[in-house]
């Protein structure tokens, strides 16, 4: 299989996984009535990606996992939120990897912090109801632990795939 084709298909099945993890997510139940809180058990390929891929393929297999799960299983208003939560969060780690060599469970806290961020500007901007940054610090907290949660993840299975990233790039 010539290099091309290999990477190809290598981001196929990266973007396959994390639709795959999203959908899981979203059926299990949280343990806390406050929407917006979730594992992001996706995020998991993001940071991976972020560090054994690069930026622009990241983005691309992020914001198509976004855009797919959105609407396959979502609506407008999800979409809408998700893409706020990803552009945000996703130019957030990127500063955090580039210029501060952040290590992939700091990326992924500011990662899990932001996204929430961002969701909560959509919203309260889409709904025009400032009330909404009331949830703020639950979703902070709730991103917090997640973003730590998925960032000792990934570290631990880009370790045990790194010979296939090098692979992908060599």
């Amino acid at each position: 299989m010539d290099k091309d084709t290999r990477k190809m298909t290598s981001y196929a099945m990266l973007l396959a996984l994390s639709m795959i993890l999203g959908y899981l997510e979203s059926m299990i139940p949280t343990p806390f009535p406050i929407p917006g809180i979730k594992l992001g058990l996706a995020n998991i390929v993001n940071i991976i990606g972020l560090f054994s891929l690069g930026i622009l393929p990241t983005g691309i297999i992020s914001f198509l996992r976004v855009l797919l799960l959105s609407m396959l299983f979502g609506n407008l208003m999800t979409l809408s939120y998700s893409m706020a939560g990803f552009f945000l969060s996703f130019f957030v780690m990127i500063l955090a990897k580039q210029c501060f060599k952040l290590s992939f469970i700091s990326v992924s806290l500011l990662g899990g912090i932001f996204h929430n961020v961002g969701q909560i500007l959509m919203a309260a901007l889409l709904l025009r109801n400032p009330v909404l940054f009331a949830y703020l610090p639950l979703l902070l907290l709730a991103g917090m632990a997640a973003g730590i949660v998925m960032g000792v993840l990934a570290s631990i299975v880009a370790k045990r795939l790194s010979k296939f990233f090098r692979e992908l790039r060599g």
